[in-house]
């Protein structure tokens, strides 16, 4: 069903380890967690969310039908 693809990427996008296909095994690599801090100066993935001036989220909890039918066969 599934080929694997298991794989170590590093926080600034490097593959590390792998990807492991069509067999059993472990990925092992050495980890800088400075690049953690380092990869934020390129990609803030959370920081447009804390900012209502340009994200908003709304939620129409109103029940609706899910299949909408415009009548024609």
């Amino acid at each position: 069903m599934c080929r694997g693809g298991s794989a170590i990427i590093s926080p600034l996008g490097k593959v590390l380890a792998g990807p492991l296909y069509d067999q059993e095994g472990i990925l092992f690599t050495d980890l800088d967690l400075g690049a953690i801090t380092r990869s934020k100066f390129d990609f803030d993935g959370v920081g447009h969310y804390a900012r209502p001036d340009v994200f908003q989220l709304r939620i129409n909890e109103k029940p609706h039908r899910s299949v909408i039918s415009d009548g024609k066969k």
